[in-house]
């Protein structure tokens, strides 16, 4: 019986990875340019510390996560439920008033496995902790457009608040009131929602619950004055950024602890409309956590699979690989053993790959093309008496000859760029 992986868990090979390398190599240079530090974060947390902070009455938390009931852990659904209690554990509120942190890894929800969407998954986390000034709200979502930019990924910018505990419990209150007179038309999940987490109702991607819920009222009508302050505020700054960006009254967080802000970059490349990142701010959960009181916070995540899925779109990487400086083709048992020395020497400066057994030249220059070598050196008997290998320029196919020393090798690879 042959094993394969398990259902929701998927094998990033070669030819693929680099996508993944891509992304990140890119995320980590506009995080820096933004002044971000990294931070690694465990994947198995106490399942209180999810329950707390995304809400008991969520679906995550019901039916989503994977927890060991005997040991009362859970393998992360998310990571700002994490980087907050690294934030709190460590007092790195302390260090600096405001800290701004990304941290990339693996995330785990027991959901159905669809398109760019699996039970492992991966993402990008980016949050800033200690400001509360809507500048930063509008600057976050700018980092998010530049990234996706910069990645050739066409996606739109689509806001909206959530209020806060001043102005959401009348707002509420209203809200249940329209989903009730409309509940025998809902799916059974709008159903449950409408008494545990009605906003919810509201991102329903069923049609039917979508038409009955055309002509809900909105939260942006209800704003308390420092709320809407805060919204205009936010608009105003990705305005001055000359960041696009639409309204979406009907935006929600599955999540318990958002507040204020809330954003999603959507794209139409992936056949249905789908979020490659979301996120808000979450000005109450430090505290709820048990850290310091009125400690702002704001931060998104950015789903990998889902970006990659464009990347590979738009063919962005090289399926065969970022290539290598030199391929050495040993020939015959001697020629091999003096490739085997010479690859480990040049590698303390240089990419280097060889054939350890012994296979025609023929076979060897076909490796080297296929690993996208910049030049091979070819060592048979003939060089290895005369003391000269022959150097070959994959991309002009010019040979020249040269010591078979790494001194004179890593020289001519230098002078040949």
């Amino acid at each position: 019986m042959k094993i394969q992986a398990l259902k929701g868990f998927k094998d990033i090979v070669p030819g693929e990875v680099e996508l993944w390398q891509h992304l990140e190599k890119v995320a980590r240079e506009v995080f820096a340019r933004f002044h971000f530090a990294e931070i690694r974060l465990p994947i198995l947390e106490e399942t209180e510390l999810f329950a707390r902070s995304i809400g008991e009455a969520t679906d995550i938390v019901e039916k989503e996560m994977y927890t060991f009931t005997d040991k009362k852990i859970t393998m992360r659904p998310e990571a700002t439920a994490s980087l907050l209690r690294a934030y709190i554990e460590h007092g790195l509120y302390a260090q600096k008033p405001v800290q701004r942190l990304f941290t990339i890894g693996p995330m785990f929800r027991h959901e159905r496995p669809q398109k760019g969407r699996l039970r492992q998954f991966h993402q990008m986390d980016i949050e800033v902790l200690g400001s509360e000034n809507p500048l930063v709200d509008a600057e976050l979502m700018a980092m998010g457009a530049m990234l996706l930019k910069e990645l050739g990924i066409t996606v739109s910018l689509e806001l909206n608040s959530l209020g806060c505990p001043d102005c959401r419990p009348a707002y509420r209150a209203q809200l249940v009131a329209y989903i009730t007179e409309r509940l025998q038309h809902l799916c059974s999940d709008c159903k449950r929602r409408s008494t545990t987490n009605p906003l919810r109702v509201l991102d329903c991607k069923v049609p039917a619950c979508r038409e009955q819920m055309a002509e809900a009222p909105s939260i942006q009508d209800h704003l308390c004055g420092p709320c809407r302050d805060h919204f205009q505020r936010v608009q105003a700054g990705l305005a001055q950024l000359d960041v696009p960006f639409s309204l979406n009254k009907f935006m929600v967080r599955g999540l318990d602890y958002y507040c204020r802000t809330t954003f999603e970059f959507i794209t139409s490349d992936l056949g249905a409309q789908a979020a490659v990142a979301a996120g808000g701010r979450y000005d109450g959960l430090v505290e709820t956590l048990g850290g310091p009181k009125n400690t702002p916070g704001i931060g998104f995540a950015m789903g990998m699979e889902r970006l990659v899925l464009l990347l590979q779109q738009q063919q962005q990487a090289v399926s065969e690989g970022p290539g290598i400086d030199l391929f050495i083709a040993g020939i015959g048992e001697q020629g091999v053993e003096k490739a085997f020395g010479l690859a480990h020497a040049i590698r303390a400066v240089r990419s280097v790959a060889m054939d350890h057994d012994g296979k025609s030249l023929k076979s060897q220059m076909k490796q080297a093309d296929k690993a996208g070598a910049r030049f091979v050196l070819i060592i048979g008997d003939t060089e290895l008496t005369s003391g000269l290998g022959i150097l070959r320029n994959m991309r002009t196919e010019e040979q020249q000859n040269v010591e078979l020393s790494s001194s004179a090798l890593i020289d001519c690879l230098k002078t040949n760029k």
